[in-house]
């Protein structure tokens, strides 16, 4: 009958996992329909086996277990197991690198195993012969609807994991997986000819996670806030098959779908997240949990595991079906040796043949033979794994403990709420086939960061300040999706666009040539717009023979290098992002990074220590030859796109008690009492502006075996050497920045531009583990270059004076006074649209061109070297009929052969060749030991070409500029207390009479004369030297004047004698050679 078929296959899986049941009772009960199992205790020895992971099971039991089986509707109706209360705690194995005995490859073990599989074959030979009243056609078909159509329960599942002082515990109310048809709606259904998909779903009810810290007893004293709490979330399952008799889909997709996800994180949890997220680097990475040499020649162990009755009957099944016996309920070592467990973790499946010829062949090494050609003929599956959220929120809170009324009551924590992180349209998605390609890409559509409530006694965002939303964001990035649309869920199973939901069969690019031309930044940045981030991992064997999973970096020989080529890229982009780092914004940054550094924990990963290893044999030239066609390289690429920060004036300063925290200090100084923020209107700020920055940094995948190698080499050529170093790239497109000033209404006004826009680039390198070079004194161990090919700076002295009242406003930490800002001054310099001045401010432009610095050090000596093409100083003075005048105060290089004669000021000057010499170059070398200078000695060598200054004066009108003192007043309302950095005050007799305001803003152009060509000379021309102040006052004018409005007049009478001599100074070419011993 069906019951000799289907209960083996049942049980199979109870006795695997569970300990102590009597197969007796257990059938008897399963085949009157229903089986109800209560306190059973799983094999954790099982698990860890089947999971391979650096994890080990503290505990494990199921509460309940109910298996329902419908024997009289076993066709229509689908087998229910439900798990009443599951819960497992696990832990990082001790000493992990090494203790990997479950998957362990000694032959005393293997043949153990061959044995057990040996006799077991031969019992299911014996004692399961199949019922000749039913054909085998028809029960291979039953049990396959059977499996495909299991639903499996679990209420209440709990999994634990601690770790130091970490206690992680997910529990889940319930999940609940079923079968499903095309429209995605609980079915019972079947694979066929037409249709060789396998549909599923998984529904996640009520997910909370929580991170708590326990104490040195384990006992958990204050329980955190949950970092996640009843969050419900779906997933799509679809397996596709080659064809009926396919024993493994070809194709799997798992698509998870989250509404809204709302994370919530205090201060004593950040470390222990970090903590967490660090140990899925590590582990992804082979920092711990790599096999030992030995295990890699198990085939088992270095495969992955075997796809489960989940997705279909691979095991239990195949085109010979094998018909166990309850006699045989008792083997766990069996040739069943993967489940669904397993499945759930791995994903990704490996074949390990279950047919009768390889049953006759085990314990032979032909049939290990066999079963390794057979495993190698099995094309991997294309796993899809994805995962999407429309709406996630991360906040941040800190803690404080609040006593009860009564003396006996335990401490509460109470948390605030400080900083919150908004997202939209989050996608992460995982493409892989087997070990040679895997693909990772997470994107999302926007995102957005807002203060909440105070920070550190000050109450800027309390309800009762009456702040506006649009005050509390400070950071924003890429679109919403009322604008953007559903792209984050392109191609997935929740896209009612995607193949799979028109019955067509989905295409999967695996090729890395034809992946980077699909999957451009501007694609990502089209479907996503936020953020974009694509890793891209593959390897091509040219031998046909794969060297081990690629995370495994200590098993990598470099004999290894030519037959498998690995490359490893990571291209990340960020779009237009506005960045507002207010008081608020700093203070709350800065206690995260505060709270994250607050733990003892050990990095899972040390640092290894350079031992040199002076017997290594040398390569030979095959090996040198493979390293010079392709090396493995690690490259990262990070680019972001129109980037405006934006640094206003510090209302409240209190960095001096967590700036020692983070400089690696204790702070004991105690903060302020609590006080409500009155903001500052008009707030003076510094905007800078990019328009894009790209960073690229390459690595060697495998450093330590290359610089083993190349360093045994007695001359290695420049290509290996290159591979040998640490490469970083800097790019800046666009720099400038403005000042501006943001009003009671929340907007800006028209800025003020400071430094022109302008572009640069960096380069660096580092030698890896230079302990293997230091006999090497010709290599260099860093090398770094800096091109700058022009940059302009242009303020009034208004300007700089706001800019000085800024960075005092950060600067000096100490103090706690109300900031007082001279309103006159902002009035300045931000003049309305359409107003202009009678007498506007001059302005100084500062200009250099062609720099260029070069920095090398080696085991011997340091060197730095550096070029300046030029170098131009002028300034932009009203003139007559309102025009701008430009009048040189500095230049060179200038041709000043001639200066002593009056010929040269009267000619003509046209500008010099641009092969003419720098003005400024300079080479300095530094030796690394005292010792070693005896011998070399430090040089020094500097070359000057010709400088012109002209002192004019414009620049004491320049420098002697004050703010009038009229219009100065704290910009704050009355009553209110704040808390911030004194700035400049003037008493009432020290404030001088000032000029009048600018008449139009500043140009964002440079001058025509910075603007000129590289190599110039001074330009010169007759005009009536302007005089600063009245030469002569009246004598009742004179009694009442201050000492600077003297010494202004002493200068005017001055002036009016001299007023035609034009001072220059000259310095020749000047080159020096410093040598000395020290």
């Amino acid at each position: 009958m069906l019951e000799s078929y289907v209960t083996p296959i049942l049980m199979s899986y109870v006795y695997r996992y569970i300990k102590n049941l009597k197969p007796s009772d257990l059938q008897l009960s399963l085949w009157g329909g229903d089986v109800v199992l209560s306190k059973l205790e799983l094999k954790l020895d099982v698990l860890e086996q089947e999971l391979k992971l650096p994890f080990t099971f503290l505990s494990g039991h199921i509460h309940e277990l109910r298996i329902h089986v419908p024997w009289t509707k076993l066709g229509s109706e689908p087998v229910v197991i439900t798990i009443n209360t599951m819960e497992c705690i696990l832990k990082l194995k001790d000493g992990v690198q090494d203790d990997h005995e479950s998957c362990g490859s000694s032959s005393t073990n293997r043949s153990t195993t061959e044995s057990a599989k040996a006799a077991s074959k031969q019992r299911r030979i014996q004692q399961a012969a199949p019922d000749p009243d039913l054909p085998p056609g028809y029960v291979q078909s039953l049990i396959w609807r059977v499996i495909n159509n299991v639903n499996i329960v679990i209420n209440n599942l709990i999994l634990k994991y601690v770790e130091d002082d970490i206690v992680l515990s997910v529990n889940i109310t319930s999940a609940e997986c079923y079968t499903v048809d095309e429209f995605w709606d609980r079915a019972f259904m079947d694979i066929s000819a037409t249709d060789l998909v396998l549909r599923k779903v998984i529904n996640f009810s009520d997910c909370t996670v929580c991170l708590d810290k326990r104490n040195a007893s384990g006992k958990i004293e204050f329980y955190q806030d949950p970092l996640l709490y009843k969050c419900s979330f779906r997933t799509r399952l679809h397996f596709t098959y080659d064809n009926l008799n396919s024993k493994m889909p070809s194709i799997i997709k798992i698509h998870t779908l989250v509404e809204s996800l709302k994370l919530s994180i205090t201060d004593q949890q950040l470390p222990m997240f970090i903590r967490i997220m660090q140990l899925g680097i590590a582990l992804y990475y082979g920092e711990i949990g790599s096999f030992k040499d030995g295990e890699n020649e198990d085939l088992v162990c270095h495969s992955k595991d075997v796809l489960g009755n989940i997705s279909g009957s691979e095991d239990e099944m195949g085109h010979d079906i094998q018909y166990v016996s309850s006699e045989s309920y008792g083997q766990p070592d069996d040739y069943q040796q993967q489940g669904w467990v397993s499945w759930a973790w791995s994903f990704v499946p490996a074949i390990v043949g279950s047919d009768d010829e390889e049953g006759d062949s085990v314990g032979t090494d032909d049939g290990m033979t066999m079963h390794q050609q057979k495993s190698a003929m099995v094309k991997d599956p294309i796993v899809s794994i994805g995962f999407y959220c429309t709406k996630a929120t991360i906040t941040f809170k800190l803690t404080e403990m609040q006593a009860e009324s009564s003396y006996y009551s335990p401490q509460k924590v109470k948390s605030k709420e400080v900083i919150c992180w908004e997202q939209e349209g989050t996608t992460v998605e995982v493409l892989m086939r087997g070990e040679p390609f895997f693909d990772c890409q997470i994107g999302f559509v926007g995102c957005q960061a807002l203060c909440l409530k105070g920070i550190m006694g000050i109450k800027d965002f309390e309800e009762n300040i009456n702040r506006s939303d649009e005050e509390a964001y400070f950071f924003r990035c890429g679109e919403n999706l009322s604008i953007k649309g559903m792209t984050y869920l392109t191609n997935s199973l929740f896209d009612y666009r995607s193949p799979e939901n028109n019955g067509i069969h989905a295409e999967f690019i695996l090729d890395e040539a034809a992946h980077k031309e699909m999957y451009t930044e501007i694609a990502g940045m089209q479907r996503f717009g936020a953020f974009y981030m694509d890793y891209l991992y593959t390897m091509e064997s040219t031998s046909g023979k794969v060297s081990g999973n690629q995370p495994d970096v200590t098993s990598v020989k470099i004999e290894d290098f030519g037959s498998v080529q690995e490359m490893s890229t990571k291209g990340l982009i960020v779009g237009p992002l506005s960045l507002r780092l207010d008081s608020s914004a700093v203070h709350r940054i800065m206690k995260m990074i505060v709270c994250a550094l607050e733990h003892e924990y050990e990095p899972y990963s040390k640092m290894k220590q350079d031992f040199v290893d002076g017997t290594k044999a040398m390569p030979s030239p095959e090996e040198v030859s493979a390293l010079e066609e392709y090396i493995p390289t690690r490259i990262t690429s990070f680019t972001i796109l129109k980037c405006t920060v934006t640094i206003p004036m510090a209302e409240f300063n209190l960095l001096g008690h967590l700036l020692p925290v983070i400089m690696g200090q204790k702070s004991s100084s105690s903060f302020v009492h609590t006080t409500n923020l009155q903001p500052l209107r008009p707030l003076p700020c510094i905007q800078i502006l990019v328009d894009k920055i790209v960073l690229e940094h390459s690595v060697p995948m495998y450093a330590e075996q290359l610089v083993q190698t190349v360093s045994s080499l007695s001359q290695p050529s420049d290509n290996l050497l290159h591979y040998c170093y640490a490469h970083c790239y800097l790019k800046i497109f666009g720099f400038q920045a403005v000042l501006s000033s943001l009003d009671v209404n929340g907007s800006y006004s028209l800025p003020a531009s400071v430094v022109l826009p302008f572009s640069t680039a960096a380069y660096g390198k580092v030698l890896s583990l230079p302990k293997y070079w230091s006999k090497r004194s010709h290599v260099s161990m860093k090398e770094c270059i800096f091109e700058l090919p022009n940059l302009t700076i242009q303020a009034t002295r208004a300007q700089t004076f706001l800019l000085q009242t800024i960075w005092q406003s950060w600067a000096y930490i100490g103090n706690v006074n109300s900031p007082v800002i001279n309103e006159a001054l902002v009035n300045e310099i931000f003049q309305p649209s359409g107003v202009k001045s009678k007498n506007p401010l001059p302005t100084l432009e500062g200009s250099i061109q062609n720099v260029e610095l070069k920095y090398c050090s080696t085991s011997l000596v340091k060197c730095a070297s550096g070029t300046m093409g030029s170098i131009k100083i002028c300034a932009k003075a009203p003139g007559d009929g309102g025009k701008e005048k430009l009048i040189p105060l500095i230049q060179g290089p200038s041709d000043t052969r001639d200066l002593h004669s009056s010929k040269w000021l009267n000619e003509s000057r046209k500008p010099e060749s641009l092969l003419a010499p720098d003005l400024l170059a300079f080479t300095i070398q530094i030796p690394q030991h005292k010792d070693y200078s005896y011998s070399s000695g430090a040089v020094l060598l500097a070359s000057v070409q010709g400088l012109t200054i002209n002192i004019d004066p414009v620049l004491y009108t320049w420098l002697m500029y004050q703010p009038q003192k009229r219009s100065s007043r704290p910009m704050q309302q009355s009553g209110s207390v704040s808390l911030g950095t004194p700035v400049t005050r003037k008493k009432e007799d020290d404030v001088s009479i000032g000029s009048t305001p600018l008449a139009k803003q500043q140009s964002n152009q440079a001058s025509e004369y910075a603007s000129s060509p590289v190599k110039t000379k001074t330009v010169t021309e007759s005009r009536p030297l302007s005089v600063p102040v009245k030469a002569m006052l009246s004598s009742s004018e004179s009694c009442n004047k201050s000492p600077e409005e003297r010494m202004k007049e002493c200068i005017g009478i001055v002036w009016n004698a001299v007023k035609r001599l034009t001072l220059q100074v000259d310095q020749q070419r000047r080159q020096l050679l410093h040598s000395s011993h020290w």
